[in-house]
């Protein structure tokens, strides 16, 4: 057994004992964190074998037709890493934080939302794993929200 399982099985054990609600993480992660250069970015996505996309051919963060992650806030970059490895799912980033999404707190723009291609698989396991909220929404346990655009899943990791 790992260590990270050992300290896992005794947060919750202390957690019981003293009657508090212990929240283990759920296959995403929450979004806080630095701002990452598209550089890095793409050097994790690049290690964990994600791959993206760009119908204009480049990552010019002021061009709608790109595709860039300068901004992107790391933990985006590692929600949607942690969406491949639960979902054995192979990924394609279609979008990132370029100008051209909506506006707003927890916007592409911000860092805060990652586009990726629709596919079966990953379809598949986002609808069998999360709530569903709604409006082609779900919803990880961790509060992540699942937006199925018809062609590609916006996602926004809090």
């Amino acid at each position: 057994m790992g260590m990270r399982k050992v300290l896992a099985g005794l947060a919750a054990a202390v957690a019981l004992a003293v009657g508090l609600v212990l929240v283990l993480p759920s296959g995403d992660a929450d979004a806080s964190g630095r701002e990452l250069s598209h550089k890095a970015a793409a050097a994790k996505l690049r290690k964990a074998n994600i791959g993206w996309t760009s119908s204009g051919g480049c990552s010019n963060r002021h061009n709608p037709t790109c595709t860039s992650f300068r901004g992107i806030k790391s933990g985006t970059i590692k929600g949607v890493i942690t969406l491949k490895k639960a979902s054995k799912c192979r990924l394609t980033v279609t979008g990132g934080t370029e100008t051209g999404h909506a506006p707003g707190k927890y916007s592409h723009w911000n860092g805060y939302k990652i586009d990726i291609s629709r596919t079966s698989c990953a379809t598949r396991y986002i609808k069998r794993s999360f709530s569903y909220i709604g409006g082609a929404k779900w919803r990880s346990a961790a509060g992540n929200v699942y937006y199925d655009e018809g062609d590609h899943w916006d996602i926004t990791y809090y």
